[in-house]
Formats: C-alpha cells, structure tokens, sequence
C-alpha cells in the first residue's frame, strides 16, 4: 500500500532542481502525494504546473496548508529537490524539523543527511519518527566488488544515458519500461539514484551515496539480483550525469561494468551548456559526437530521446526531424508521444542480445 505524503520543492518546483518533486507528481508506487509546497506558485495545481496534466494535487505555499489541504494524513515528509552539491536550503531544512515536531517521517535524498543534523535528530526522536537519508553512504560490509558475475546475466541490459544532467533520463526509464511492459514484454527498471527509489522501483542502488571503488560492483549486483529473482526479458538502466559532464562523468559504468550493449541517449537541443556551468561556457556535446563515444564503449545507440526545455513545441519536431534524418535511428519526445515507437526498436535489440 502507498504512504501518503507531503512533498517539499521549496521555490524549485519550475526549475530543473525541482525534477525529485517531477518524479513524484508523474507517478510512485511508494508514495500518494497529497500535496506540494512551494510559495513561489502556490495555488495551481502540480500536474498542470509541471506538464500540464491535471492531477489534483495542490501547490501550496506552507506545511501548514499542505497538512490542511490533504485528503488523508501524511505519514511522510520528503524533499523534492535536488541541489548542486546536495545542500538544504534554509527554508527545506526549517520545512523538514517543523514536519519532524508534526509526527511526519522524513525521506531525504540530498547529501545533507537529517540524520547528521543534531536538531532535526532530536526532534524525531522526541516525535518517534524516522529519518530517511537516501544518499547516507551504506555501511562498507554491505556493498559490493564487481566479481564478473555479470557475463552470467541472462537478460539484456539497455542503458538510458544523457548528454548532459537533469534532462528526465529517469522519467524516460520509467516510461520505456511501462511501454514494454504494456506491450507484453517484461522489462525490469534498474534505479540508480533517490527518485527511483522513492518511486518504487524494486531493483537498483543510490548511485553518488556509494564509495567509487564499489559502484561497478553496485551496478553489477543490482543487474545480477533482478536478472536472478524477476526473470525479466530486458533490463533498463537509469544513467546519471553524462559520460563527459566534467563535474560528475558517468556511464561508462553501466556500459562496462553492467554489459549495456543497447544505450537510449537523452538530450536537449535547447540546452547549450551543461547545467549550472553556463558561467564557463562548459558545451554539452551534439548528440552525434556521444553516439560515437558510446560506440567507443562497445555499445550500440538505439534511439535518441529529447527534452523540449527552452524551445517550442514547433522547434522541438524541427529538431527531431533533423537528428532522425541526420543520425540514422529513431528520435522520440517522450513526454509529448510517448515511448511507443521504441517498443519494436528495443524488441528486435533484445531478440540479436540472445542469438
């Protein structure tokens, strides 16, 4: 049964660092939101706000409203934002011990750990509620070297990465494997950050929560425990960051250490520079440039999927149909149609992984 909750975007819900709030509103098996708190767009509606789809959940401008305008009381507390280096913000981290003094449990996916903080600590003990840190680094005994269990892995692996950082590559994961899912097929999603988490995916880890030497085996044991318990035809990897973002390049991980031989790349034509680097001028590469890195890596580009931010709904096809034509693969906007067409692309990829 999904917890109800309350989900704090504090002034970040209409901005890329709002996208653990996006996550929520598009769909978790883990939690019901009741509502969101942002005061900067108080008043509307979640979904519309976020992609125009009503979903009845309210954007309010305090807890206090929040826990009024709930239809059933939250039992947690979680922080929809994600912040360049992981940071509460004064006004989440006050949200965060006034809902511990109100008896919500907290879910936090930010480096700042509630658990660390000796005030919020205190509080949830008086309150007899828990603090979740989802990026609180696992103790050593429970992480994992990568053995080379993998090359055992019955299932195919297809890696959705991206050119650059929040460009909805979990949003594209979770909405793949619901089209091939719906189509018969039984896909698996691999998470590899909070969101996935919190959205209740079964298999996966919490990719920057873990210490580098073991995130290949992370990876690796993630794949080999799906593969093992859900039998499932194929498995879809969330990716993190991008392969040449240079304040966080990843990837290559999923592609080496976990057999990824099929990518999905994500990317923005609207975006120039990599988010939060546009000071430096920091260019994210054109997407045919990665498909020949991945290439590099032994992996295949399957399809590209883009993200419509900052340009219009007409540029966006305009762009779509150039890459089509130029690259050679198909190009898909994911939250305007739908994953549909890559059902048979992914389809025909599984069936070659197994001859």
């Amino acid at each position: 049964m999904k917890s109800p909750a309350i989900v704090l975007a504090n002034r970040r819900f209409k901005t890329p660092n709002g996208k653990v709030a996006h996550g929520l509103i598009r769909g978790s098996d883990r939690f019901t939101v009741m509502a969101v708190v942002d005061p900067d767009c108080a008043g509307e509606d979640a979904g519309e706000a976020l992609d125009g789809t009503h979903r009845g959940i309210p954007i309010v401008a305090s807890l206090d409203e929040a826990l009024a305008a709930a239809r059933q009381k939250p039992t947690y507390c979680v922080v929809g934002i994600a912040t360049h280096g992981g940071k509460f913000t004064d006004e989440v981290r006050a949200n965060v011990l006034e809902a511990v003094k109100r008896g919500l449990s907290i879910v936090n996916g930010l480096h700042d750990a509630a658990s660390e903080d000796a005030e919020i600590a205190a509080a949830a003990e008086a309150a007899g509620v828990e603090l979740i840190d989802l990026r609180k680094s696992p103790p050593k005994s429970a992480l994992h070297f990568w053995e080379g269990d993998i090359h055992q892995v019955r299932a195919p692996r297809v890696a959705v990465l991206g050119t650059d950082c929040a460009l909805g590559k979990r949003t594209t994961t979770r909405l793949l494997v619901e089209a091939l899912n719906a189509s018969g097929m039984h896909a698996e999603m691999i998470y590899t950050g909070q969101t996935g988490w919190m959205q209740g995916a079964r298999y996966g880890f919490v990719f920057d929560a873990v210490i580098n030497d073991y995130v290949s085996g992370e990876v690796e044991h993630a794949l080999v425990t799906c593969d093992r318990e859900a039998q499932p035809d194929v498995m879809v990897i969330e990716g993190q960051s991008s392969l040449r973002n240079p304040s966080g390049p990843c990837g290559a991980e999923f592609l080496l250490s976990g057999g990824a031989h099929g990518v999905v790349l994500q990317h923005a034509p609207g975006r120039e520079f990599f988010e939060g680097y546009e000071a430096q001028q920091l260019r994210v590469p054109e997407p045919a440039d990665e498909i020949a890195l991945i290439g590099m890596y032994g992996a295949r580009t399957l399809a590209l999927t883009l993200n419509g931010a900052h340009v219009s709904a007409d540029e966006l096809i305009a762009y779509q149909q150039a890459y089509e034509c130029a690259l050679g693969i198909p190009v898909v906007r994911p939250l305007e149609e739908g994953l549909g067409r890559l059902v048979p692309v992914i389809a025909d990829y599984v069936e070659a992984q197994r001859e």
